[in-house]
């Protein structure tokens, strides 16, 4: 029997893994220059996230004395740290190699990243009155020597580590003469652009970064010191974001919630990144300070963090060191004039953004919340866009008199200061607000409204893999099925009835709903082609999700595999499975697309004996969706739909230019299969404009 810990990737190095694919882009040449610095603050974000979460986990493992090795996958966890921090180094040393070459490609078009020792005569001015008007006020910096307690860092902001050596001597304690330092802490400020673009000479475009320019004007920060050198060198940390929520009866949720994201900003720091350039006794007294631990993941780093803002970087007017914006299209037969409900009435829909436009989201509950025989409108929010249209439609349909019943989850990672913002505004308004089941996250996707059509109450709705958010719309890719199916929407509506009476369990006929179904559902397909291909019949499985890190439902695969079911998975992130082993996965392909947009959907395709079996769900295979959140998978019923969806499918498989495959190796090779060359997300955006043109040429 082969032995746990070759049956899966450990969670953690896949993660890893997946963010080396980003790492990937921003190595292209064939991506443009500009995006290529974009996936470098892409990839640097990622690992932000991945410590406050994932390695703060481990580390909670760690320290209370817990070995955790089936959780983590036959992994020990203080042995699990250090792989992490290895990696993590190797990784941000190939990340520096990248930036550099890209600056070099920068300048070939006229593009000059420079820092202080470079700022031109011409240009010193600039850079002085720019430090005068706009940063100097907004600069905080705090001088450490003699303080009592050292300040509290902020999670995962820049800082500047300050070293002044002074001209006066003082006498140690064998009587020489020795330098004093002075320290001081300089922080990044977030209300400033980190990029600083220079008036531009000619035809060459000139950039400083934020902390250059800080560093060019040291002296005016430090006038009042008589110091013979000083050095700035950046440091940050990440701190635990794991939320503590207290069990105090007399606070309400939201109230809860707040005071749990308020003590992320105090809680222990997990990683310590620092200028590997950074003088020794400057370090160590920064890590004493800060009571830098054996646990925490200590990484040398370059001159510059939170390259996470090269996300930002500005453009320059440059499009052509960009990729080009798509217009996204329309979906065939459903115009966005005149009546939406009108024609969902009459038949399903499938909306894919970023290739159709999310207009039909916004235009479906502006017209609800504006028609006078809607009398309804529930739907579940995750994330919501900073200045949300979902949310402004909402409290328009309150103030037509409708009825609207939102649940929306303040746990949303990272958004929950958004959400309980949100949330306090659209109770205002009068918007019925439910905050889910005790213990449970809500990550499902759906919405329904009810509607007097004569003597009868109709309802419409639409069932999502993503969020209602039109900022991620543009960048994500996500399916959403409109539809007006009577047995659909009657569970959707029980799906609301148990956030508001969470100890009855439904049963459901269409809906695929976690916790209490989906993993036994699955678990029963799976089968059902297990026994087709024991049969000697046609059995495949087709899955595309975000991240695959069931154990359970691994070996269920493997079980299938074993019994020649051919298995093709599509896995953006995490993928603990293993394919391709003699004896266990040889049935099991696997691939991940990185590419211009992020790839979001969870689509499952059975083969079900020649009736192909398709859903579309806001669930990953990940203990978390199966167990522990409520989840929603919808079945397609229209042909056209599911084939729309199975057609999508092998665009995507067939990808040999942005897909990587996955094996044993964990080395994120490219899949090369000898075909012309496929880029699946360029071919989808051409597959839906055909769709278009040749409705456009029968019309």
């Amino acid at each position: 029997m082969i032995k746990a810990k070759n049956q899966y990737i450990n969670r953690e190095i896949s993660w890893l893994m997946f963010n080396d694919r980003v790492l990937q882009e921003s190595a292209d040449k064939n991506v443009p220059l500009i995006e290529r610095l974009r996936f470098l603050g892409i990839f640097s974000n990622n690992l932000d996230e991945f410590f406050k979460v994932r390695y703060a986990t481990i580390k909670r493992i760690v320290l209370a004395g817990k070995k955790g090795k089936s959780a983590l996958g036959g992994e020990k966890a203080k042995d699990l740290l250090a792989e992490i921090t290895k990696i993590v180094i190797d990784q941000q040393s190939k990340s520096l190699e990248i930036h550099a070459d890209i600056e070099q490609e920068l300048e070939a078009e006229g593009i000059f990243l420079i820092n202080e020792t470079e700022v031109s005569e011409s240009q010193a001015e600039f850079v002085k009155n720019y430090f005068i008007e706009k940063l100097s006020p907004q600069l905080l910096t705090i001088v450490l020597n003699d303080l009592n307690q050292f300040p509290l860092l902020k999670d995962t902001e820049a800082y500047l580590a300050i070293k002044m050596v002074l001209k006066d001597t003082k006498k140690d304690q064998k009587n020489n003469e020795i330098k004093e330092n002075r320290y001081a802490l300089i922080e990044i400020p977030k209300s400033i652009d980190r990029f600083v673009v220079l008036p531009k000479e000619g035809d060459k475009n000139y950039i400083i970064i934020l902390d250059d320019l800080i560093r060019f004007c040291l002296a005016r920060i430090f006038p009042m010191f008589d110091y013979e050198a000083i050095s700035a060198h950046m440091i940050k940390i990440t701190r635990d974001a794991e939320l503590d929520i207290d069990n105090d009866l007399s606070k309400t949720f939201i109230e809860k919630i707040s005071s749990s994201v308020q003590g992320r900003k105090i809680s222990d720091p997990v990683r310590f990144v620092y200028d590997k350039s950074i003088a020794r006794d400057t370090l160590e007294f920064l890590k004493g300070k800060m009571g830098i631990e054996d646990t925490d993941s200590v990484i040398p780093g370059g001159r510059y963090h939170n390259r996470r803002d090269y996300m930002d970087f500005p453009s320059l007017g440059r499009q052509d060191l960009m990729y080009d914006k798509i217009t996204p299209l329309p979906v065939k037969d459903l115009s966005l004039e005149g009546s939406l409900l009108e024609r969902i009435s009459e038949k399903d829909y499938l909306m894919y953004a970023p290739y159709h436009t999310f207009s039909y989201i916004i235009k479906f509950l502006r017209e609800a919340a504006l028609d006078p025989k809607v009398k309804s409108i529930k739907i579940t929010v995750y994330r919501l866009a900073k200045n949300s249209q979902v949310a402004a439609s909402l409290i328009n349909a309150v103030k037509n008199g409708k009825k609207v019943t939102m649940q929306i989850e303040l746990r949303a990672r990272f958004d929950e200061q958004a959400n309980i913002n949100y949330a306090e505004e659209l109770q205002a308004e009068g918007v019925k607000l439910i905050f889910g089941v005790p213990g449970l996250k809500v990550h499902s996707k759906i919405c329904v409204i009810e509607r007097e059509e004569g003597d009868l109450i109709k309802r419409y709705g639409f069932i999502s893999t993503g969020n209602f958010n039109e900022s991620t719309a543009k960048i994500y890719t996500d399916y959403t099925l409109f539809t007006a199916n009577a047995a659909i929407l009657k569970e959707i509506k029980i799906v609301f009835d148990f956030f508001e009476t969470t100890y009855k369990i439904y049963k459901y006929k269409h809906l695929i709903v976690s916790p209490h179904y989906t993993k036994s559902l699955f678990k029963k397909f799976v089968d059902n082609e297990i026994e087709s291909a024991k049969l000697g019949r046609e059995a495949y499985i087709k899955i595309k999700m975000n991240s695959f890190t069931s154990y359970e439902m691994v070996d269920k695969l493997y079980e299938a595999s074993r019994a020649g079911v051919k298995i093709q998975l599509i896995i953006r992130g995490v993928c603990c499975l293993i394919p391709g082993i003699e004896g266990m996965s040889e049935n099991i392909e696997a691939i991940s697309i990185v590419d211009k947009f992020l790839e979001h959907p969870r689509v499952f395709i059975f083969g079900n004996n020649g009736n192909p079996k398709i859903y579309i769900s806001s669930a990953d295979w990940m203990t978390r969706n199966l167990d522990n959140r409520v989840e929603v998978g919808c079945p397609i019923y229209d042909e056209d739909l599911k084939k729309e969806l199975i057609d999508t499918f092998e665009i995507s498989w067939s990808d040999n230019v942005k897909a990587r495959i996955f094996n044993g190796e964990q080395n994120n090779v490219y899949k090369k299969n000898g075909q012309p060359k496929l880029r699946s997300q360029f071919a989808i955006y051409d597959y839906y404009l055909r769709k278009i043109n040749s409705k456009n040429l029968k019309d």
